[in-house]
């Protein structure tokens, strides 16, 4: 499972580049948030793919059970979540907004001036 989750995590990544280097805000923004699924997953996977139950520390117990799961990286994850989706808002009325003023998505053209 974490061979699955590695090329899956490889792929994201490596299509997230690939975005981010074309011509175009909207692939640099569709990249932006493939880069954010990557990591999301990466910090998922690197926390252990395990099936444990709830880490609830029982009355007069002063740890969670063995074998509990780790609540830190789905912690994590959803803050990036947050983070990564007023991020991307951002970026997309920004876009929205060059592009009205420019008349144009390519950042070469914005460049010259055309």
């Amino acid at each position: 499972m974490e061979l699955l989750l590695a090329v899956v995590v490889g792929g994201l990544y490596a299509s997230g580049l690939y975005l981010m280097l074309r011509r175009s805000l909207v692939k640099l923004l569709l990249g932006l948030v493939l880069l954010g699924h990557a990591a999301n997953l990466l910090i998922f996977s690197a926390g252990g793919v395990v099936r444990g139950e709830a880490p609830l520390v029982a009355p007069g117990e002063i740890t969670p059970p063995p074998g509990a799961a780790d609540p830190l990286p789905q912690a994590l994850i959803l803050t990036a979540i947050v983070i990564g989706f007023a991020v991307v808002s951002f970026a997309a009325v920004l876009a929205r907004r060059v592009f009205e003023v420019t008349g144009t998505d390519d950042p070469a053209a914005m460049e010259n001036g055309s």
